[in-house]
């Protein structure tokens, strides 16, 4: 399937990037917050208008002399986004009206200054160094809620670009005519049929500052998102796509997720909201925690949601250069884990450093391999055959004089592989006995790093179903 072109939203802070991208995607995906600087990574979202679809930006506040190392970097974000770019959506403000940052933004814009190859932010270099092709550019004067705004809008013709097209984001006036300019300026779409989409949702999730951005980092090989000492640095989910041993993967980074009464209103909030439909995106989750803390109460609840959801999941223990290690570290620390997430045994371990890179080769390959246990389908005969011997070894315990019969299993679903047992009475399968039959399924077939679901449903004996009664 071709790449959908890429429109990127810029401008300096403030000026309703985020509420503009919100309303083009049809969703409240990029956060917004009358903050400068609330939107620190690159967010993407997909947008279709007359049949044309195409990818949307949404990026950090360019500050052309941050004062920060953080913000060092949101200008890179910047740069990176122009350079995947095929068209620009340069965000200026009706209301406030064309300021000096407005017209530095529109003259690297126009030079192709603007690419992920310029001179970092805060140099004070505008040479020719990194200076890529300009790409097209309209400006979008946003908060044009009134026709004295909208007639103010026409000094940003100022800034040497041929549109300018006043909206409102927040009402919606006039972003029909803003689809309409983009989808106008977009190359003809390839003459092919798309294929289904065919990508391993990875979501990689945690507690702040555990580590997640820079394994993202790792896996894709580039600086991807903002990385930074500073917990709580990405705010937003971010989408990235990656092709590794034939397979196409969607990998989406997220906040880190604290325990609820830590989680602040507004930004925080949206953030932990996002990061938990994330979980419910994935297929595969990377539940990363730190080594030199190792498990705390929020990643078991982490861990509950992704149960819940029934995805597959890995933990990353990440920061294991910092351990101390002796040739018993692993197993303790295994055996911890194994104790803190017993309601999750078959979760999977992987020790790496994102930082050194050490086991971080493991990480897709072990995604792949739960991704195929998520997907695996185990034939009625097999499994009739299974529980009937299990049963006969370990029978149900009678319950008020009344015993649980068990005639027959099948596998009606896969991820997560979900089984449905027909009995005579489903309010006597006793939660330990229903511990006990998904024990001999993991045992005989596997199932690593899978959720598996169990369904009692009352059968009567008469008529039998196919395979044997247990």
């Amino acid at each position: 399937m071709a790449p959908l072109p890429v429109v990127a939203i810029v401008g300096r802070p403030n000026v309703g990037k985020s509420t503009l991208f919100n309303r083009l995607v049809g969703g409240r995906q990029a956060i917004v917050e009358d903050v400068p600087g609330t939107t620190r990574d690159r967010i993407y979202g997909e947008v279709e208008w007359n049949g044309r679809r195409f990818t949307l930006i949404d990026t950090g506040g360019l500050e052309l002399s941050p004062g920060s190392d953080i913000l060092a970097s949101v200008a890179a974000q910047v740069r990176v986004a122009v350079e995947e770019a095929d068209l620009i959506l340069f965000a200026v403000d009706a209301v406030q009206g064309l300021t000096a940052v407005d017209e530095e933004i529109a003259q690297l814009l126009r030079q192709g200054h603007l690419s992920a190859g310029a001179s970092s932010a805060g140099t004070g270099q505008r040479g020719s160094v990194g200076r890529g092709p300009a790409k097209p550019v309209i400006v979008v004067a946003g908060k044009g809620d009134n026709p004295a705004r909208r007639e103010a809008a026409n000094e940003f013709f100022t800034l040497g670009f041929d549109t300018v097209i006043p909206v409102s984001a927040y009402h919606g006036a006039a972003t029909g005519d803003l689809l309409d300019a983009i989808v106008e300026r977009l190359a003809p779409p390839p003459v092919e049929d798309e294929d289904e989409d065919d990508r391993l949702a990875v979501a990689i999730v945690g507690r702040p500052n555990v580590g997640k951005s820079l394994l993202l980092n790792r896996l894709l090989g580039e600086e991807r998102v903002v990385v930074s000492d500073v917990p709580g640095t990405t705010r937003d989910a971010i989408d990235t796509e990656l092709d590794y041993a034939g397979q196409r993967f969607l990998l989406i980074d997220t906040a880190g997720i604290r325990r609820r009464g830590k989680v602040e209103p507004g930004i925080e909030k949206y953030s932990v909201l996002r990061s938990m439909r994330a979980v419910a995106r994935a297929d595969v989750v990377l539940l990363v925690v730190d080594a030199t803390e190792l498990l705390a109460a929020q990643d078991q609840h982490i861990a509950g949601e992704i149960e819940r959801e029934g995805k597959g999941c890995i933990l990353v223990v990440n920061k294991w250069d910092l351990v101390e290690k002796d040739s018993q570290t692993t197993q303790r620390f295994q055996a911890e884990i194994t104790r803190e997430l017993n309601f999750m045994p078959w979760v999977p371990c992987l020790f790496i450093s994102a930082l050194t890179g050490q086991r971080v080769s493991r990480v897709l390959d072990e995604v792949i391999a739960v991704d195929a246990e998520r997907n695996k389908r185990i034939s009625t005969g097999q499994l009739n055959d299974l529980i009937s011997r299990a049963v006969a070894e370990h029978p149900p315990m009678a319950h008020k004089g009344r015993l649980l019969r068990l005639y027959y299993v099948t596998q009606v679903d896969v991820a997560p592989p979900t089984f449905i047992f027909f009995v005579n009475e489903p309010e006597l399968v006793h939660f330990a006995y229903e511990r006990f039959l998904e024990n001999v399924l993991r045992r005989a077939f596997g199932f690593r790093g899978t959720t598996i679901r169990l369904r009692f449903r009352r059968r009567s004996p008469e008529p039998e179903a196919p395979g044997k009664r247990t």
